[in-house]
């Protein structure tokens, strides 16, 4: 008895991919892997968004967006969806597949990451808005060059490269400096020194994928879905773990209805005074007429 059909991956016979290199059947099958990576680790981090202490959920919330954005691009992505055809200037002529939904997973996708950084950092958020900035910066011009069928493609990512060399300089330098104030210099280095090495190996990749059309397509999802791998969701729970080091009061890293202040210090704390909404309230006695030439008869 045939117990057990064997599963089919027939994404690209029912959404053909354009041009003449593209994703085959072993690339979109690896891509079904990362969505279930991202699907899993997303319900991961919100069931522990659900244990996680009264205003100590600000990661959990950052982390979610960030992977919940990833597992809609990976699974558009395995579904041979969202991209276009764009011809070669170097290498093998013809039309290369781009997928650009890559790019609006990294646009929204690592705007989280870098708030989450700022935050345990301890930096202004004027300082948080700029890396913010930069990293638009960099993932846009990237898309820009990649939509580009000429030579012209290497300016946009001289453009995105440099926006992340100033994002990098910005986490080294700024958030180093305040991080060093709130004794927390190993932990910051650790998490920032992480993300921005493997971010350090996306400009070879493009390089050699949409870039310079040097490798395939297929092999240039393999290549880039490891360091989406290794850039969302395990630095998210390298970052959940590292958070229940640190202590939130001196980080300031309390976000509740009462504006940044740990639970203790809620107004209907202990020390607040209690009042019972069933009782009644007071009703003032009339005061006692005056009596006036007028009134006397």
């Amino acid at each position: 008895m045939n117990v057990l059909v064997a599963r089919t991956n027939d994404a690209l016979d029912i959404n053909p991919p354009p041009g003449d290199f593209h994703l085959v059947v072993n690339g979109s099958d690896w891509l079904w892997a990362v969505t279930a990576v991202y699907a899993l680790s997303l319900l991961i981090v919100i069931g522990l968004t659900y244990f996680a202490k009264a205003g100590e959920k600000i990661f959990h919330y950052l982390f979610t967006i960030s992977l919940f954005v990833g597992t809609i691009a990976y699974f558009t992505m395995a579904s041979d969806l969202g991209s276009t055809a764009i011809e070669t200037s170097v290498q093998d002529k013809g039309f290369r597949q781009i997928f650009y939904v890559r790019y609006i997973n990294w646009f929204v996708g690592w705007t989280p990451l870098v708030l989450a950084i700022g935050l345990i950092s301890g930096v202004s958020w004027a300082t948080i808005i700029f890396n913010i900035a930069l990293t638009w910066i960099w993932v846009s011009s990237w898309l820009s060059g990649a939509l580009v069928a000429t030579t012209y493609k290497w300016g946009f990512f001289v453009f995105g490269t440099f926006a992340y060399f100033l994002l990098s300089a910005s986490l080294l330098t700024n958030g180093l400096t305040t991080a060093k104030r709130l004794n927390i210099t190993k932990y910051y280095l650790g998490i920032a020194g992480y993300l921005i090495f493997f971010w350090f190996l996306y400009p070879i990749a493009w390089g050699v994928d949409d870039g310079g059309n040097v490798i395939s397509v297929t092999s240039g999802f393999i290549y880039i879905g490891i360091l989406d791998l290794l850039t969302a969701p395990f630095f998210t729970f390298a970052v959940l773990f590292l958070i229940t080091k640190l202590e939130y009061r001196s980080l300031n890293l309390y976000f509740t209805q009462y504006g940044r202040v740990a639970p203790s210090e809620y107004p209907e704390g202990p020390a607040a005074e209690k009042v019972d909404p069933t009782a009644m309230p007071a009703v003032a006695e009339p005061a006692p007429a005056v009596t006036t030439p007028e009134n006397v008869v």
